[in-house]
């Protein structure tokens, strides 16, 4: 699974845009307050060759645009934007032209620590208000700035609503690019997540104040494996009808998937960006239009459906069919016809009377890809000429190698002629079909294969066909779970050379249709799986639209892909392995705790995972929880009792839950949890060796748990985690526990045993696995002599074990409290003290804790009264952690340390 997110995905299909000047990046001087408030943040100017020289005493007269780099992005990546920008402005002889801006946010990982999102959106704010500020006094002037959003750039421009002081009207146009719209992609601290929410309760409930701003979210398909597609997809709102979500995969005119960062350069989809800009522009105001239905049908224009022409606002209604073209009525239901150096343009005329009795539509097309008109619809005739015609080339579709046009009879009763005009070609060699048929006889229906056929059974269809359309549909595909290979064999009778062929995979509910060329004959292979899964009150099926040659035999086969199932396992909960994986290792803590009670012995990591770590422990009550959360009753006393949603519902609710996802989730968190037990024990083996072999230690004696020297430490690495990062404090910590209190235990049983072991061949029964341990161990040197046992060797093996798993668990808290750690350390030149610090209260806390379990054994354990307690925790802890840690990482940590908490009291209670 984790193979087909990260490797199995379509070739790059974008191009690369390249500057014709070297590009140059002019820093806008910011108010004294603002660059004071903001010393880690710029704003800088974009340009090239004369265009920069022109522009470096910031007389402005363009269109502001303000380009937003994402996590741990660059200002230079607006580059793209503003050269291609810059060579369409010369075509128009600089006529219009837009001023590009960006904002340098010193590369913040912002996706991983959203303590700063908050002041990155103010810090914006100043920033269009300086830019407006440039054009002053312009002739024409601009009110409000458009913005381009990168990532988690687009992110942060749409927070700009929730500002207080935020006057919605200073932006009119909001372009984001792979922005994880919906959810963080890893939630790993309370400000990432609770940035989202007011963001997105903002637009929730103030959607009515949002309807002049037009806002489009381009997602990057499935090889942009950061940010997946559905996360990019705006929030759906019946009222909020300015919004648009495209992948860019059904993108006309690029129709490629990007990766997360080819999104900024992928030259095909930053042409269609430019030509958009262009369009939106209002010849009066010099600057982008104030209109909100035709900033969207321009972007529907060229992000969801091309006709192939020149966008128009307005365009005519009828027209006269000129020119001294030649007429030709045709009366058959199926045509095509070749161009290749015509002198003379002609107008094929359909009479369309004998064909509405028997047919329901008319389908034509045209591989000239030009953007003039070329098919119409005659309402009056004179004889055998048109006189007057409606322009049906604005109903036609661009494809790939073609544009198309499907029209239903029945919605154009007056009429009387279809019209395709074909003019004089010099060098240019192209071909034009045109058919009528009934829709039924187009149309065949495919069942899709079960999720558990695991692709050993397959779907089949044969189409014969004459015609130069099919519509396969595809039943029963609406799940995210579900996924597909669909296989097209193509059989021709002769071997003449043909056009190729387009396959189509449609998703009704979404924009986020795939298409493949492929030679005839030939064999293609499509990928069928969903970013978003079926509404339920949609109840369209998805379609396979094959535009095919009429002499052509195709095959259509579906089977179900296991390995792309399991992609979209890890590719919608990926983000929720950790929560697994530690679950998993405090269900064995809580068992060996359990041991430890009840035989006085601590079992081994590996075989008390095995023994405990079990699935139905945890999830049945999740699932019953998650059940009841439906009954309205339930949901109050829930609420009565201020717990939060359980994440499993909310994912429900989106979509995005799996049935037996969870099963799958915990098999694998164990399997984690098992190599990383076996990983830490080989690994204090080798050091401890290592250890003994450099240092030959003298007799090594046992610490009381707390003295002044531990004490010391753990004010001073509070004083850290108070003063500098939580984080820090946490791995200076782990490091220290690493170091000194495994490997001093590993040395202590290794040392007693060579001492003992030789002369005491029938000890206790937990000596069976200290032999494991010395078997390693032979070349190690004798240490100096001192009195032993048994069971001072069983006490040591039993803190051992004890203690690689608590290191176990307190890795997984390293790791989740790393970004915040990376971010404070790339921004200490600004500020010694990481405010906000999401880990500053658990970094405290941990720190006590690892400095008394540093120094303590299981023989203080053994004893304690509340040993009982601490054992059973650990299973609620891992259930409350399933219920409420899979969209909300950061709470992982708490319940890892509650139940350290309790291991600390069970050494003095």
């Amino acid at each position: 699974g984790v193979r087909d997110v990260l490797f199995l995905y379509e070739e790059n299909r974008c191009s690369m845009t390249y500057m014709y000047e070297y590009p140059e990046y002019l820093k806008i001087k910011l108010p004294k307050k603002t660059a004071r408030r903001y010393p880690a943040y710029e704003l800088y100017l974009y340009g090239e060759g004369n265009y920069a020289e022109e522009n470096k005493n910031l007389l402005l007269t363009g269109i502001p645009v303000l380009f937003l780099p994402g996590n741990a992005g660059s200002y230079k990546q607006v580059r793209s934007l503003g050269s291609i920008a810059l060579r369409k402005a010369e075509d128009v002889d600089f006529k219009y032209h837009f001023n590009f801006f960006s904002v340098n946010f010193n590369e913040e990982l912002v996706a991983l620590y959203g303590g700063s999102l908050q002041r990155q959106t103010k810090f914006v704010h100043e920033c269009i208000k300086v830019i407006l500020k440039l054009y002053r006094d312009r002739e024409f002037a601009p009110s409000s700035v458009a913005i381009v959003g990168h990532s988690m750039g687009g992110l942060v421009a749409r927070a700009l609503l929730t500002l207080k002081n935020f006057k919605p009207e200073l932006i009119n146009l909001l372009i984001t690019q792979a922005t994880p719209h919906v959810a963080p992609v890893m939630p790993l601290d309370k400000y990432l997540t609770d940035f989202y929410t007011a963001v997105n309760n903002h637009w929730i409930l103030k959607a009515q104040d949002l309807r002049n701003l037009t806002t489009l979210s381009v997602a990057g398909g499935f090889r942009d494996y950061q940010v997946r597609s559905g996360l990019a997809f705006l929030p759906r709102l019946s009222q909020h009808d300015s919004a648009l979500s495209v992948v860019s995969s059904a993108v006309p005119r690029a129709w490629a998937s990007t990766d997360h960062l080819s999104i900024v350069w992928c030259k095909e989809l930053i042409l269609a960006t430019i030509r958009a800009l262009f369009d939106l522009i209002d010849e009066n105001t010099r600057q982008i239009t104030e209109d909100p239905k035709k900033r969207m049908s321009v972007l529907n224009h060229h992000f969801v459906r091309h006709p192939a022409k020149v966008f128009e606002e307005n365009p005519e209604a009828f027209t006269e069919l000129t020119g001294a073209f030649m007429w030709i009525t045709v009366k058959a239901s199926k045509w095509t016809y070749s161009v290749y150096n015509d002198s003379d343009g002609k107008y094929f005329a359909f009479p369309l009377a004998s064909h509405r009795k028997s047919y329901s539509h008319v389908y034509c097309e045209n591989s000239m890809l030009d953007t003039s008109s070329w098919i119409y619809g005659c309402m009056n005739t004179n004889s055998s000429m048109c006189l007057e015609a409606a322009d049906l080339s604005w109903r036609a579709e661009l494809l790939p190698t073609t544009k198309v046009v499907m029209l239903k009879l029945q919605d154009y009763p007056s009429l009387s002629h279809i019209v395709i005009q074909v003019p004089p070609a010099a060098g240019n060699k192209y071909t034009l079909g045109c058919e009528f048929f009934e829709e039924d006889s187009r149309t065949v229906q495919l069942p899709a294969t079960h999720l558990f056929s695991f692709g050993l059974s397959s779907s089949k269809i044969l189409l014969n066909s004459t015609g130069l359309l099919y519509n396969v549909q595809l039943q029963h595909f609406n799940q995210i779970y579900q996924a597909f290979k669909i296989y097209i064999e193509s059989h021709c009778q002769s071997l003449k050379e043909r056009k190729p062929s387009v396959y189509r995979l449609h998703i009704p509910w979404s924009h986020e249709d795939s298409i493949i060329v492929a030679k005839v004959p030939s064999l293609a292979e499509i990928s069928a799986k969903l970013h978003i899964a079926q509404p339920h009150n949609d109840s369209s099926l998805p379609e396979l639209h094959i535009y095919s040659s009429p002499d052509c035999q195709y095959e259509v086969i579906l089977k179900t892909s296991l390995l792309q199932v399991l992609g979209q396992i890890v590719r919608f909960h990926a983000g929720a392995f950790p929560v697994y994986i530690v679950s998993n290792i405090l269900l064995t803590y809580g068992g060996q705790l359990s041991t430890l009670r009840s035989t006085g012995q601590c079992s081994d990591f590996s075989l008390e995972l095995v023994r405990t770590a079990k699935p139905y422990k945890v999830e049945p009550l999740i699932s019953i929880v998650v059940f009841l959360q439906g009954f309205n009753w339930f949901r109050e006393i829930w609420e009565s009792l201020s717990l939060p949603e359980v994440d499993a519902a909310v994912l429900s609710s989106q979509d995005a839950w799996f049935p037996l996802v969870s099963l799958i989730l915990f098999l694998f968190g164990t399997g984690i949890a098992y190599w990383s037990g076996v990983f830490f024990s080989t690994s204090l083996r080798l050091f401890s060796s290592l250890w003994l072999t450099l240092i030959r230690p003298t007799v090594l004696q046992k610490d009381k748990l707390i003295t002044p020297r531990r004490l010391c430490g753990m004010i001073s690495l509070t004083l850290v985690s108070w003063t500098t990062c939580g984080a820090f404090a946490v791995l200076i910590i782990y490091l220290q526990y690493l170091f000194k209190k495994p490997v001093h235990v590993f040395v202590i049983s290794v040392f007693h045993f060579q001492d003992s072991g030789h002369s005491e061949d029938n000890s206790q029964n937990s000596s069976s696995h200290t032999v494991k341990a010395q078997s390693s161990m032979d070349s190690i040197p004798d240490a100096t002599q001192s009195p032993s046992n048994s069971t001072t060797i069983a006490e040591a093996v039993n803190s051992l074990k004890m203690h690689i798993t608590i290191l176990n668990l307190f890795t997984w808290i390293v790791l989740l409290s790393l970004p915040s750690l990376i971010y404070w350390l790339k921004n200490l030149r600004y500020n010694v003290r990481l405010d906000p610090d999401p880990c500053r209260s658990t970094a405290i806390i941990l720190v006590c804790i690892l400095e008394i379990l540093m120094n303590s054994s299981t023989s203080e354990v053994k004893s304690s009264k509340l040993l009982k307690i601490a054992a059973k925790v650990p299973l609620p802890l891992s259930v409350a952690m399933l219920a409420f840690g899979r969209m909300h990482l950061y709470r992982v940590p708490h319940f890892v340390t509650f139940s350290l908490l309790l291991h600390v009291l069970c050494c003095f209670v």
